[in-house]
């Protein structure tokens, strides 16, 4: 009897053990077509990574940026930035440096947005090389929180909040930046909103570091055979080696039909444009202004170094016979600027694509 029992006992645990797999099995494929869908229906998802303080936008399973806000940086950047086909079109240093590649302008990584001259304050050349006894002339932005991330199937909008502060924390300006992030086939797109709210009387003063930039690889730079000596607002000096000029193939032009960093420096453009062949595929990188914009259309702060900047807020400083630019904000007034990046891989982009994107 007792071997019947323990029989029937094996069997039962047999059934019911069976029935426990098939069920896993059936909720693991279930998880699996729910995750699918979510891809299928989300595919650029962002995922926000607080222990290491940065958000990941990827698109159709590929990293293409982070918004990073580590505390080693004066303020939050995009980077690295990707194209659709996974080539990177950021400079490495400083964060993670590569071989060939310059190491001057600590201050210039990813994709950032800021400005020379905010109340005497400069606020773009701060970073971990300014000596501590010269700090008090600088200022930092502050990343505060992630307002919102929402992912999305056409595109994904990052939200986000930010103090521009003195050396003593002091909040001089509120920012709130709205990135969408958007791109079909070879093309990815970022389109970049800045609202600055006044905590007290604010003064932007026309100055050549500004306003949106992007440091890039050592591909797009222009090919040079001398050392170049660069002067920031503050007088402080800083010298650029000739390189290696091995696959350094970088063309800048502008929508008013100018080329290269000699026609294009300090020129009031809608758009630059930045191209070269990187890893044997045409790549094309374009900073549009929008029209709205105070100081429309915005002088190019573009190097051939490999800083590729647009800037609003500068004028007689890039042209003597342009009036100076001063913006002035008092305590709770807002200033809001628009610019759209976009990084095109398979090809180069050109005028009338360009003139088309909204």
């Amino acid at each position: 009897m007792r071997h019947i029992f323990y029989r029937k006992k094996y069997k039962l645990f047999k059934y019911y053990n069976m029935r426990k797999i098939i069920v896993n099995i059936i909720i693991i494929i279930f998880a699996g077509v729910v995750f699918a869908n979510c891809i299928a229906q989300n595919r650029i998802i962002l995922k926000h990574d607080e222990a290491g303080k940065k958000v990941d936008v990827v698109f159709d399973g590929n990293l293409f940026t982070s918004y990073i806000y580590p505390d080693d940086l004066e303020k939050p950047v995009l980077y690295p930035i990707f194209t659709s086909t996974g080539v990177n079109v950021t400079r490495g240093f400083p964060r993670d440096p590569r071989p060939f590649e310059r190491v001057d302008h600590p201050h210039h990584v990813g994709l950032w947005f800021n400005f020379g001259d905010v109340n005497g304050l400069d606020f773009w050349n701060n970073s971990y090389a300014i000596p501590a006894n010269q700090k008090s002339k600088y200022g930092s932005i502050k990343h505060r929180q992630i307002i919102q991330a929402k992912s999305g199937k056409k595109e994904a909008t990052l939200v986000t909040a930010s103090d521009w502060v003195d050396s003593n924390g002091k909040v001089l300006l509120k920012d709130k930046t709205t990135y969408v992030f958007s791109g079909e086939g070879k093309r990815r797109i970022i389109r970049h909103t800045t609202v600055l709210t006044a905590q007290v009387p604010i003064t932007f003063t026309d100055n050549k570091e500004g306003l949106i930039a992007i440091r890039v690889d050592r591909a797009f730079e222009e090919p040079t055979t001398r050392p170049e000596v660069f002067t920031d607002a503050k007088g402080n000096t800083t010298t650029v080696p000739v390189m290696n000029n091995e696959g350094v193939n970088g063309i800048y032009r502008n929508s008013e039909g100018f080329q290269k960093e000699s026609g294009v420096w300090g020129k009031p453009a809608k758009w630059v444009c930045l191209s070269a062949n990187k890893d044997g595929e045409d790549i094309s990188i374009a900073i549009i202004d929008n029209k709205k914009n105070p100081g429309f259309p915005a002088h190019s702060h573009a190097r051939g170094y490999g800083l590729f900047a647009t800037n609003n807020m500068g004028s007689q400083v890039f042209d003597k016979n342009a009036p100076v630019f001063k913006l002035e904000l008092k305590p709770k007034q807002s200033v809001t600027f628009t610019h759209t990046v976009v990084i095109q891989a398979g090809g180069f982009l050109g005028d009338d694509e360009i003139n088309a994107i909204k």
